[in-house]
C-alpha cells in the first residue's frame, strides 16, 4: 500500500465551522448503524469514550453532508476521516479541546456514502468523547459494512503506535501531526490480511520499565488508554487470532543505555520478565497465535542481544508446551536512528502479512 498523501489541518478554523445555513439530521453517537473497532468505553452510550491509538468509527450514509462533533480531553489529538474509501486523500482532524462540531464534507454526490475515523494519536494525547454526527435533513445512516470475521492484536510502544512516522526522513519525530497509527506496520499489516485489529501501545513503554512510572503489564488490560488507571477492559469482548508483541525496544534503551534500573538486571531476569508477560497474555487468549517480535529500531542491530533473550523465551515457553501456537520474527535495524517513518513500516508490514499468511493459511 502506497505512503497517504495527507493534508495536515494545523489550524482547527480551518475545519471546525459555523452550523450549516440548511437543516441537517442528527445521528446519536449511539446509533445501532455505526460500527466502532477498538477498545471504546460505552458507558456512556451517547458518548462513547476513544483513547486507543487506530480506534475506528465506520458507517455508511446518505447525502451530500458529513460532519462529527468530537469532545477532546486535551485538544492534542489527530483524527483521519476517509470518505468513500479514498484512503489515499483523508481529511485530517485536529481537535480542539472541548466539544467542537467538524465538517468534513458538504459537496458530495447525492447518493449513498461511506466514512471511516480513525485515531492517530494515542493516549498519551489524552482520550475522546464522541458526541454524534450530522447528515444532510432527512437524510439517514445505512446499514454498516460488515464486520471483518479475523482479528489481529498488536502489544507495542512507538514503533506500533506510529510515533514520526509521517516526519520528514531527516527531520524531528515528536510532532503530534506527523504521527498517524493508520500508516503504521500494525494498521497496514491488519488491511492487508483483511483483518481488524485492536493496537494497544504506548510511547515509551517497556515491559521491565518504561520512560514513565508503569509498565505494559501494568498497562495492557485497561479500557482506557490515558496513564496508568483502574479501568478493565472485558477480553471475553473480543477475541484475536493472531496476538504480535512488539516490545523491549525502551527496555532496551532503559537498561543498557540510560542504567535506569537498579541493580541492572541480568539476561536470566530479561528472558524471564518476557516469559511473565507472554504468559500472561496466553492466559486471556489460550487459543490465540503469538508472534514474539522486535523492531525495527537498534534492538535487532548488528550484535544486539535483544532478540536473543526473546528467542530463548519463546524456547523455554514451547519446551514446557510442545502445543505452544508461538513464533519469533524481527524487523531487521536499517540503520536508521529515529523512529520507523512509513517506508520503514510498509516493509515491516510487507514482512508481516507474509508471515502471518504462511502460518494461518490466510
Amino acid at each position: 500500500m502506497k505512503s497517504i498523501n495527507v493534508f495536515k489541518i494545523f489550524s482547527v478554523a480551518l475545519i471546525v465551522l459555523s452550523t450549516p445555513v440548511f437543516a441537517t439530521t442528527f445521528i446519536s453517537a449511539a446509533d445501532k448503524n455505526l460500527q466502532y473497532s477498538g477498545r471504546v468505553n460505552f458507558s456512556d452510550p451517547e458518548a462513547p469514550q476513544i483513547s486507543w491509538p487506530g480506534t475506528s468509527i465506520a458507517g455508511n450514509f446518505t447525502g451530500q453532508y458529513f460532519s462529527v462533533t468530537l469532545d477532546d480531553q486535551l485538544g492534542k489529538n489527530y483524527f483521519n476521516v476517509f470518505i468513500d474509501n479514498n484512503f489515499q486523500n483523508p481529511t485530517v482532524i485536529q481537535a480542539a479541546q472541548g466539544q467542537k462540531k467538524y465538517v468534513v464534507a458538504e459537496n458530495l454526490l447525492k447518493g449513498n456514502h461511506r466514512f471511516l475515523i480513525t485515531k492517530r494519536t494515542e493516549g498519551e494525547e489524552g482520550a475522546t468523547n464522541v458526541k454524534g454526527f450530522e447528515l444532510a435533513d432527512g437524510e439517514k445512516l445505512l446499514a454498516p459494512p460488515p464486520r471483518l470475521k479475523r482479528k489481529i492484536e498488536f502489544f507495542g510502544d512507538s514503533i506500533t503506535s506510529g510515533a514520526g512516522n509521517e516526519a520528514p526522513v531527516d527531520g524531528v519525530d515528536h510532532i503530534l501531526a506527523d504521527k498517524n497509527n493508520f500508516m503504521t506496520y500494525a494498521a497496514i499489516t491488519a488491511r492487508d490480511l483483511n483483518a481488524e485489529a485492536h493496537i494497544t501501545s504506548q510511547s515509551g513503554i517497556g515491559i521491565m520499565i518504561s520512560w514513565f512510572p508503569f509498565t505494559m503489564p501494568q498497562f495492557y488490560d485497561q479500557l482506557s488508554a490515558v496513564g496508568n488507571n483502574d479501568t478493565q477492559w472485558d477480553f471475553s469482548s473480543w477475541t484475536p487470532d493472531v496476538v504480535v508483541i512488539n516490545l523491549f525496544q525502551n527496555d532496551s534503551w532503559l537498561t543498557d543505555r540510560e542504567h535506569r534500573l537498579t541493580p541492572n538486571p541480568g539476561d536470566a531476569q530479561r528472558i524471564q520478565a518476557y516469559v511473565d508477560f507472554v504468559k500472561t497474555i496466553r492466559g486471556k487468549y489460550p487459543k490465540a497465535y503469538i508472534i514474539c517480535a522486535l523492531g525495527s529500531m537498534d534492538a535487532t542491530k548488528k550484535g544486539s542481544k535483544w532478540p536473543g533473550y526473546i528467542t530463548t523465551a519463546v524456547a523455554r515457553l514451547k519446551q514446557e508446551n510442545p502445543r505452544e501456537k508461538m513464533d519469533t520474527l524481527f524487523f531487521e535495524f536499517t540503520g536508521y536512528e529515529a523512529h520507523p517513518r512509513v517506508k520503514h513500516h510498509q516493509a515491516n508490514a510487507a514482512k508481516l502479512t507474509a508471515f502471518i499468511k504462511q502460518k494461518m493459511n490466510w
